[in-house]
């Protein structure tokens, strides 16, 4: 069962992770807000600027195997602790189960501790997203133009789109250790639950030979997997005149496509 939001914020999380962590024997790692601010984050930046404290951040937690590892591989996981949707707030309905709105960094997580009790012979490294996205007045807004840890500039559109925004400068700095893959975890976005329901989850990968796997890695589990397109050619929809990429379209409509290829930068 999910804990509730006051148990499980961003402070509660990270000592949480420290804990199991020493536990495993993984090192452990924080990038806090001012060495966020310094390594250029302003994507995680924004989402996290409205937060009544100052415990957001990202988590590395890194796992190596005795002996010689075969690859390195990266695990990044969205892990926002509350999402009321910022300014562009959700309704009663779709803000009632946002605690869960982290579950991507658990299953994450789950599967660093999954790999290393299976003592996997992988370098693996973790990277959590953990913050909040509420409401105030240094709320991050619509139109605001924000710049990510590897340049890009951003247009904002929608607030409640700030998965992709935590998770792009996450993904970035997992991909200046060039690891040969590198998987991510996310209650991301609406759009699919629109396609699928609830029975089945969608996934991306930028390598099409990689689709029958994760299919059918999928069905092997009980964990029915869907894979969806993301072609170049979706770029057209995030064209920005004020910045390098939109952070989502201004229309919803294959919003799971659009964030999958906004990530992709």
């Amino acid at each position: 069962a999910l804990l509730p939001p006051n148990v499980l914020d961003c402070v509660a999380y990270r000592r949480a992770l420290q804990q199991l962590a020493r536990r495993e024997g993984w090192s452990f790692r924080f990038y806090d807000l001012a060495t966020l601010k310094r390594l250029g984050a302003g994507a995680f930046l924004a989402v996290a600027r409205s937060n009544p404290h100052q415990g957001a951040g990202i988590v590395r937690l890194t796992y190596r195997p005795r002996g010689r590892a075969r690859e390195r591989i990266a695990l990044v996981g969205k892990g926002i602790c509350f999402d009321t949707g910022g300014i562009n707030l959700k309704a009663h309905r779709s803000m009632y189960t946002m605690h869960g709105d982290m579950q991507g960094s658990a299953v994450a997580v789950g599967t660093l501790l999954a790999l290393t009790r299976q003592r996997a012979p992988y370098a693996i490294d973790c990277w959590l997203a953990i913050t909040e996205n509420r409401i105030g007045p240094t709320a991050y807004r619509p139109q605001d133009v924000v710049r990510a840890c590897n340049g890009t500039t951003i247009q904002v559109i929608h607030t409640d789109a700030e998965g992709r925004m935590a998770l792009a400068d996450t993904l970035a700095l997992a991909a200046r250790r060039e690891p040969r893959f590198i998987l991510d975890f996310a209650t991301l976005t609406g759009a699919c639950v629109y396609a699928l329901t609830e029975r089945q989850s969608g996934v991306f990968t930028n390598r099409e030979s990689l689709e029958p796997l994760l299919e059918s890695a999928g069905r092997r589990s009980g964990e029915r997997v869907v894979c969806f397109p993301m072609p170049a050619d979706y770029d057209a929809d995030l064209q920005s005149k004020v910045a390098d990429v939109l952070q989502c379209a201004v229309e919803g409509k294959g919003d799971h496509i659009l964030a999958a290829r906004f990530l992709s930068r």
